[in-house]
């Protein structure tokens, strides 16, 4: 398993992640059978939200921690909070007394006295930086969340937390996969009047490369926005084809060529896998120990119908 460095104090992590948003309707004892396969294919990272399942998914996964003592120190824990889903609406809050009492609420659920991140979930257009950073301090001098990230932020939005938040934001989950290359497409097309020449996240790609921000890419099997998965799908029969050309070639499943691909980006990423199945876990945790070629990236790149100028 490729490893990542994150952070100031250059902590070795997982190149692929666990994400738990699925995790709710498991029993227990597959929970934990999920996270013994992770560690046995080199993941050590497991992502939650206490919106996932209205907190269902971390007091699930807080019960195979309670049970295993010896799990806690072999795992780097992450969970994001911000977004609350109401019974008519979703709305988002970075507070101070809402962020402190998810976290506290969190740390319950998961059965630990402390979190390795905590991600603000998705951007809140109410946010008060100086808020933020007064709840981010009182958890950092409590020793509740040794470090800190964002999700789905442009730089802008970082600037402006970092105005007021003094530990560094070292994370920012961002939609990426072989079908949803926005990050990449502006960068490929400068000064160019196609549609993929459009600056729709503010040059994030390379503001996190430049500021140490490790980017964690999510839905990297989907396309658009979750409107399904791209692998095996008719859809892209080119896309496919190329894929698993390549699947056959390093002896690999397809899952694991659209890991490598998110991988094989100098931005050294991290990939946030979604499923729960124990084979598909170890398929794709494959493709963290393949390197594709610089030819095979774009080659993928172009079946999936983009265009170099």
């Amino acid at each position: 398993m490729k490893q990542r460095t994150i952070g100031s104090d250059k902590r070795q992590v997982s190149a692929v992640v666990q994400g738990c948003m699925r995790i709710k309707d498991l029993s227990e004892e597959a929970v934990e059978r999920l996270i013994d396969t992770d560690i046995e294919n080199g993941i050590n990272f497991f992502d939650h939200a206490d919106c996932y399942s209205q907190g269902v998914c971390e007091e699930l996964f807080g019960q195979v921690l309670g049970k295993r003592k010896d799990l806690r120190d072999k795992i780097v824990l992450q969970t994001k909070c911000g977004i609350i889903h109401g019974p008519e609406y979703t709305y988002y809050d970075f507070s101070k007394d809402h962020l402190l009492e998810t976290v506290n609420a969190s740390l319950k659920r998961l059965q630990t006295d402390h979190l390795d991140y905590l991600l603000l979930h998705r951007p809140d257009a109410l946010m008060e930086p100086e808020e933020v950073a007064e709840a981010f301090d009182r958890l950092h001098q409590e020793g509740k969340v040794l470090h800190f990230g964002v999700s789905n932020q442009n730089p802008s939005q970082i600037e402006l937390l970092k105005k007021a938040v003094k530990q560094p934001l070292e994370i920012n989950q961002l939609q990426f996969s072989i079908m949803f290359t926005g990050m990449v497409d502006q960068g490929i097309n400068v000064n160019m009047t196609a549609a993929a020449s459009s600056d729709r996240d503010g040059g994030i790609l390379n503001y996190s490369r430049l500021h140490d921000m490790k980017i964690q890419a999510w839905s990297p099997f989907q396309f658009g926005f979750f409107e399904g998965v791209f692998l095996d799908n008719d859809k892209f029969p080119e896309l496919n084809k190329k894929i698993n050309q390549l699947a056959a070639k390093y002896d690999v499943t397809n899952n694991a060529i659209a890991v490598a691909w998110i991988l094989r980006h100098p931005a050294e990423m991290q990939v946030i896998l979604g499923t729960t199945n124990l084979k598909r876990v170890a398929q794709s945790a494959a493709g963290a120990d393949i390197t594709l070629t610089r030819q095979e990236w774009y080659e993928i790149y172009l079946a999936a119908g983009n265009k170099l100028p």
